[in-house]
């Protein structure tokens, strides 16, 4: 016998019993984003790597460590991390910089990264998001965070906390990038390694650590007070206060968290995650904020931005398991023939029908019918003489003849 080959890690096969989970999340995006009047997009899952060192940042752990690059023709590929890099080149490649503003987008789709596999997050995962694209203004903030509650609502789910944090501009962001240094400096040699290097390159970064260590560092009140002050210049303040009317006008709670700084380098002004507390530790569900210099360091013209992600695995882990979809009519015969011509007429009107192509013997098709079916369409020897079938509803055991002309008619 030949060796098995098996999947690889932090992979997962999507099975048939649980893909209808999978088109219950597709299905409400399409439904919830529709009326916000977001327009799907599909964009390729791999990119040339410069998109991704430009476009999420050299100095950010996705693209040091966590992506699947590849050479091929001299060319170095690689497997989209996220995807707001893939749909902003998109934008200034196909020209939408000449639609009317807002131009609103949402996609899903896979997303590959070489990390440990954990609850909720696999190497290969997918992700649902938008992008909006044209809007300074913090209405298009409010409109992305709103959406994305709204979104998660229709799916159920309500215990949620919405978090918040502006992050400023690139100009008064160097001050505090400065002073958040100075107060680090001491606990230099304390902080992890990824925290030393971060210090230099990106030392807001620091504030995103998830080791209990340099949390411990960060929550000393010298260092606290540095990150609890308001260091972001008077226009940024006044497009996060706008941004917070909004949502108390719209009823959406949130809380202010000076910790929040997200892990890509893109983001300046609002940054936001969606939190669930049936996750554990790692419980965020929907992670964006506002990145309105991309679009022009990818090579577009300077146009403002918002979006959001959410990891579907971890979506579907919150979700209740659905009831198995039954099949309208499952065909019980001893005739083949006769069945599989039933089963395609029935097809045809849009019926879901199957019937048994082992042949096996009447009882035990009846006893596969109750399992997957709504009815049994019964057709002996006798039905197929009288140009009839036997219909019983598995649920009540009825049983009735119908005329094979009303058989749609009765299932539906």
């Amino acid at each position: 016998m030949a060796k098995i080959i098996n999947i690889i890690k932090g992979t997962k096969d999507i099975l048939p019993q649980d893909v209808e989970q999978w088109h219950i999340l597709e299905s409400k995006a399409l439904e919830i984003f529709s009326k916000y009047g977001y327009k799907e997009i599909r964009t390729p899952i791999f990119e040339a790597t410069e998109l991704f060192a430009r476009g999420v940042g050299d100095t950010t752990d996705i693209v040091n460590k966590e992506m699947y690059t590849f050479e091929k023709s001299e060319r170095s590929l690689t497997l989209r991390p996220e995807n707001t890099a893939g749909v902003v080149r998109s934008f200034i490649e196909n020209g939408m910089a000449r639609l009317s503003a807002p131009v609103k987008l949402w996609y899903k789709g896979p997303m590959f990264r070489y990390e440990r596999p954990q609850a909720g997050r696999q190497r290969q995962f997918h992700q649902v998001g938008v992008e909006m694209f044209g809007i300074k203004n913090a209405a298009a903030d409010a409109e992305v965070i709103l959406l994305a509650v709204n979104y998660l609502k229709s799916l159920g789910l309500c215990d949620l906390e919405v978090e918040l944090n502006s992050l400023g501009c690139p100009t008064c962001r160097e001050a505090y990038k400065s002073k958040i240094k100075e107060v680090l400096k001491p606990e230099f040699d304390n902080l992890c390694e990824d925290c030393q290097s971060r210090y230099e390159k990106n030392p807001l970064r620091l504030l995103d650590c998830k080791v209990e260590s340099c949390k411990e560092i960060f929550a000393k009140p010298e260092i606290q007070k540095v990150i609890q002050s308001d260091f972001i210049c008077e226009e940024c303040a006044a497009h996060f206060e706008e941004l917070k009317s909004y949502l108390d006008k719209l009823n959406v709670k949130y809380t202010i968290n000076k910790l929040l700084v997200r892990g890509l380098d893109y983001y300046n002004r609002t940054v936001f995650e969606i939190k669930s507390n049936n996750l554990g530790s790692q419980n965020a569900v929907c992670g964006g904020g506002r990145y309105d210099s991309l679009v022009r360091n990818l090579g577009g013209e300077d146009t403002p931005a918002v979006g959001w992600a959410m990891g579907m695995e971890r979506l579907n882990s919150l979700l209740p398991v659905p009831e198995p979809e039954l099949l309208d009519g499952y065909i019980v015969s001893t005739s083949p023939a006769d069945a599989f011509e039933l089963a395609e007429n029935l097809r045809t009107l849009g019926l879901k029908i199957e019937f048994d192509l082992a042949n096996k013997k009447f009882t035990k098709q009846l006893e596969k019918a109750s399992k997957v079916a709504k009815y049994a369409l019964i057709l002996g020897e006798d039905e197929i003489k009288s140009g009839t079938v036997s219909v019983k509803n598995l649920s009540t055991g009825e049983q009735v003849a119908v005329a094979k002309n009303k058989i749609a008619e009765t299932l539906k």
